[in-house]
């Protein structure tokens, strides 16, 4: 089971996985989970050769990494709080 994800299309699949699921359910939660494994299936197809343990710990780093940057990105501005005025049925 471990050879099985070391391959990098493993990791490619998990991403558009993930990047499906974002789309069906916005919040940028699944998103940087996507993007981490992108990066490891890149790393992987550029012959990087770890142990599972290692792979899931890159996995995980780059995936925080990549969320804290997508929270950065989109956040709203410190202070601000997104207030409505209208109802939808208005």
């Amino acid at each position: 089971m471990g050879a099985l994800w070391s391959l990098w299309w493993i990791w490619g699949a998990l991403a558009l996985v993930l990047g499906i699921a974002e789309i069906l359910l916005p919040g940028f939660i699944f998103l940087g989970f996507a993007i981490g494994a992108v990066c490891v299936a890149v790393l992987l197809l550029m012959s990087l050769n770890v142990s599972l343990p290692l792979l899931l710990l890159i996995f995980a780093a780059l995936s925080l990494v990549a969320w804290l940057m997508l929270r950065r990105l989109f956040a709203l501005p410190k202070g601000q709080v997104k207030t409505f005025d209208t109802d939808i049925n208005d």
